[in-house]
């Protein structure tokens, strides 16, 4: 089993209460819009770091971190993007990568609102974690933390605190 910390949009702001929420994490994994590397070094210091670059991010984050990921984590196809919509409104390049690779998992940012949707078209777990960042029109900050357990996402949590 691993458990997943997920964050996206944090536009150069680590929320405090990320340490804590993130504590049992085995990995933490970022869907774009990082702000600055001093964000990326940080969470890194808490657990292992995943992220995308998103559309807000320097040249240091562009070349540090891919556009997109697509890898496994116990059995499940994971695929992490910055800007790609969601069921039923993909962005085109994203929608013909789900054709292609068939992921189990579609992460993306960039809306800073929370969703989790099945996609029962393409049989996958679609989840943006909102903006856990200050900068944005969001009222609330939000980030997520799940388990991935043989191929079985579950036990998704979601923290929410005001801006």
């Amino acid at each position: 089993m691993t458990r997943i910390g997920l964050i996206s949009d944090t536009h150069g702001f680590v929320h405090p209460k990320i340490h804590d929420f993130f504590k049992d994490c085995n990995e933490i994994w970022h869907a774009g819009d990082i702000g600055s590397i001093s964000v990326a070094v940080e969470l890194n210091k808490i657990k292992p770091f995943k992220a995308v670059f998103g559309n807000i991010d320097n040249q240091i984050l562009r070349t540090t971190y891919k556009e997109s990921l697509l890898f496994n984590c116990e059995g499940v196809k994971v695929f992490i993007t910055h800007i790609g919509g969601y069921p039923g409104n993909y962005t085109f390049p994203v929608k013909e990568i789900i054709k292609l690779e068939k992921p189990g998992l579609f992460i993306s940012g960039h809306s800073h609102i929370l969703k989790v949707m099945y996609d029962q078209k393409n049989k996958l777990l679609h989840i943006n974690p909102g903006a856990a960042g200050k900068s944005g029109f969001h009222q609330v900050i939000t980030f997520i933390r799940f388990n991935i357990d043989n191929n079985d996402i579950k036990d998704l949590e979601i923290m929410e605190l005001e801006r």
